[in-house]
């Protein structure tokens, strides 16, 4: 036997030609199940404007299908060149606006290459220590800062007085607007308790106050 024969047998061996039907849920279940636990840290720790529900039910369904694909490319050798021709000519064109976005898709892919290889403990353990590691450094060595964007309205000869009430380093000044006898201040506040404080200020240079959560 040759050595191109060598290969070519042992490379034939790796495919079974059969889907065990067992195994085929077993690897759809811990991908599910995985899929689960990534969405909830992802609910948890998300600090975005607007939440959508679509995201989350795609990083399910990313985990999903990624498990089905390499369950089938590992039972049949043809099946599986077929499959990385036609996943070749496909071309995913949706923006993904925040980074960390990217990286839970990723994760999703993860699990559902391990869990379609057969590597159920590998994934559990590995999934869950990646969540784990994940919270620790989110809620304990990089703590989320919370921001929040202050507008406010006075008259423009308080405008001084009213600027110098704000001078504070966790308060910012980010724009100024000047409309006829009135004037927009809008400002960028750290922290929650600032927050807090400022909504109860009463004072009668101030109009109104209008303050926005932002990441």
């Amino acid at each position: 036997m040759g050595f191109l024969d060598f290969i070519k047998k042992g490379v034939v061996e790796e495919f079974t030609g059969t889907i065990s039907t067992g195994d085929l849920f077993l690897s759809l279940i811990i991908a599910f199940v995985c899929a689960i636990f990534i969405t909830y840290i992802y609910k948890k720790t998300y600090t975005g404007v607007s939440y959508t529900k679509s995201f989350v039910l795609s990083i399910i369904l990313l985990s999903m299908v990624t498990s089905l694909v390499i369950r089938t490319i590992n039972s049949n050798l043809a099946l599986s060149l077929g499959m990385v021709g036609a996943l070749s000519i496909v071309r995913f064109r949706t923006a993904v606006k925040d980074p960390v976005d990217t990286i839970f898709m990723f994760w999703a892919i993860a699990v559902g290459i391990m869990s379609g290889a057969g590597l159920y403990l590998i994934t559990i353990i590995a999934c869950a220590l990646l969540g784990l590691f994940y919270l620790i450094s989110y809620f304990k060595i990089f703590k989320p800062i919370e921001k929040y964007l202050l507008v406010v309205n006075t008259d423009k000869e308080n405008a001084l007085e009213v600027s110098k009430m704000f001078a504070n380093k966790n308060c910012t000044l980010k724009t100024e607007s000047i409309k006829k006898d009135k004037v927009e201040l809008t400002y960028e506040i750290i922290g929650k308790e600032f927050a807090n404080e400022i909504l109860k200020l009463k004072d009668d240079k101030l109009q109104s106050i209008h303050m926005i959560s932002i990441d």
